[in-house]
């Protein structure tokens, strides 16, 4: 692997996390806010689902590809040394309520790689996975953690509203965001309420936002696409409008057919200034700090999505970037309000569904 020059990244400190001015009640406010969005669906459905990023559009197996010649800033944490470990890949939209995919609203990907080693974060001992929680867009929707509550009691007051006037709104608003677009512009808000581009899910490169350790360094994470079949479908067009779950058809169509890969990618801190911790709103600038490759992550021809493994993935596992090893531990402060979020999240399915929530160690429960 060709190794390009870069400044030399910074080691974080404890002093770079600085706590908001009530944070402990913002974090138990946010928890509060998701718990209102899954017993409302949870009444609808009867069924538990996540508080966000409920409907799956890929339930997928692969695995993930450290390669032996990494530079030593890069060999951190669970890619410190060379190898292949099985992974479970969830393909998500946003919304806590189970809509049409008319409704266009930004995507997720969740990764959970599966047998790794090192030292364990808390709650997480004794497992042997490392989450990575990924959506589309580089900079996280809002600015500090207050503002975040403040975005997501708005989502929770359209849960389970009007999906007709929520399907036709949609279509108005990435009417919106594509004249914006063609004149040079875009528009995270237009994007969030429903206007984001009808394009092909498994073309879009998804990205932390928010920053995690890596090893003694700080880092943004970022997975692309690089198969040809995949670059194929970057910015590709999808009609939403013709099936209620067309991203999930488009997987499904795709992956019977043919493999794919992406890159994982890390991007390391150099600057605090201009790439701050604790504002996850802001995108790191990529001339002082590039994405580098780190793996490479594979999913074979394969069912994409299945009642099965719906049950299996959906209901039996939790995606949280706080599973994981203490070298990729989550800072700043939208990293530490979600922690909780997070575990109440998974509780709620469990104890609604009547599921346990397990940690995998390998991929034998997965219908193949």
């Amino acid at each position: 692997m060709d190794q390009i020059y870069h400044p030399e990244p910074l080691a974080y400190s404890a002093r770079y996390e600085v706590p908001e001015e009530g944070e402990m009640e913002t974090r138990e406010l946010l928890m509060e806010t998701l718990r209102g969005i899954s017993e409302v669906t949870f009444n609808d459905n009867g069924h538990a689902t996540r508080s966000v990023h409920a409907k799956s559009h890929g339930l997928l197996v692969g695995e993930l590809r450290v390669p032996k010649d990494l530079a030593a800033v890069y060999a951190q944490g669970i890619f410190a040394a060379p190898g292949t470990w099985p992974v479970v890949m969830r393909l998500s939209t946003v919304p806590g309520d189970l809509l049409d995919d008319g409704v266009s609203t930004p995507r997720g990907l969740a990764i959970k790689v599966i047998g790794v080693g090192g030292e364990r974060l808390e709650g997480s001992e004794g497992d042997v996975t490392q989450d990575f929680v990924l959506v589309t867009g580089q900079n996280f929707g809002a600015k500090t953690a207050k503002q975040f509550l403040s975005s997501l009691k708005l989502l929770a007051r359209t849960t389970d509203k009007a999906p007709g006037v929520k399907n036709a709104l949609s279509a108005v608003l990435r009417g919106a965001e594509r004249a914006l677009e063609a004149a040079g512009g875009s528009s995270g808000t237009l994007k969030a309420l429903g206007g984001y581009p009808a394009t092909q899910i498994l073309g879009e490169t998804f990205y932390s936002q928010a920053p995690i350790l890596y090893g003694p360094y700080m880092a943004k994470v970022c997975v692309a696409p690089v198969s040809p079949a995949l670059l194929r479908l970057v910015n590709a067009p999808i009609k939403l409008s013709a099936e209620p779950d067309a991203l999930r058809e488009s997987v499904v169509a795709f992956f019977a057919a043919q493999s794919a890969e992406w890159e994982l990618r890390v991007q390391l801190c150099t600057d605090l200034a201009r790439m701050p911790i604790e504002d996850s709103s802001i995108a790191w600038p990529e001339e002082l700090s590039p994405y580098v490759t780190v793996a490479r992550l594979s999913a074979p021809r394969q069912i994409g999505w299945s009642v099965e493994r719906s049950e299996a993935i959906d209901d039996e596992m939790a995606f949280d970037p706080w599973h994981g090893v203490a070298a990729h531990r989550p800072i700043g402060s939208i990293m530490r309000v979600r922690k909780l979020a997070y575990a109440m999240s998974a509780r709620f399915r469990a104890e609604h569904n009547h599921e346990p929530i397990v940690e995998p160690r390998n991929l034998d429960a997965i219908p193949l």
